[in-house]
């Protein structure tokens, strides 16, 4: 999703679909995913997508780094979809990768 033009030079057959809302947005992406993975970032993108009960799984990778007050993953939301237990946990190099089904 985006409120850009399409970037200079792209290549002229690559994809690029204006799309006004997230529910749309995830739904375009999975007509060429079929059956794969959509996924979507953190953000303006990711918190509504969030909020409207569009996400099944959180992926995040913590890094243990005080960098002042933070920012929300999801943006401020009234939602009550709360991840659960990661159900994946891989040990990296000075980094946690989790995976979290989103319980609703």
């Amino acid at each position: 999703m985006s409120h850009r033009p399409r970037p200079e030079g792209r290549h002229p057959e690559a994809s690029y679909r204006f799309v006004d809302d997230v529910t749309r947005a995830i739904a375009k992406a999975k007509e060429p995913a079929e059956e794969r993975t959509v996924a979507v970032a953190a953000g303006d993108m990711g918190g509504p997508a969030f909020a409207l009960g569009l996400v099944d799984e959180v992926a995040t990778d913590e890094v243990p780094v005080a960098l002042g007050t933070g920012t929300r993953h999801f943006g401020a939301t009234d939602a009550h979809h709360v991840p659960e237990d990661p159900h994946v946990v891989v040990r990296g190099d000075r980094v946690p990768h989790l995976l979290y089904r989103v319980r609703r």
